[in-house]
């Protein structure tokens, strides 16, 4: 019973890790993304820009992907 409750804070604890990374990670994404764009990214969305909320909800789903894989801990053996 001791193991599950581990098992559940280290699942805990890398998903606090993922989340943290993840939402600083967008921050920083966001800022970058908008500097090297000659739009208004959000100004866009605002207006019903359907192609533009595409474009960012990729670059999202795509730092989302990156964090997970970067923050997965390796296969442990039993």
């Amino acid at each position: 019973m001791a193991r599950v409750f581990i098992d559940y804070l280290i699942a805990l604890g890398w998903g606090i890790t993922g989340a943290l990374a993840l939402a600083l990670g967008l921050g920083i994404l966001m800022r970058v993304f908008d500097g090297l764009t000659p739009i208004d990214e959000w100004e866009e969305i605002k207006k019903g820009n359907l192609s533009a909320a595409i474009i960012m909800a990729a670059v999202i789903l795509a730092l989302g992907i990156a964090v997970g894989f970067a923050i997965m801990p390796a296969p442990v053996a039993r």
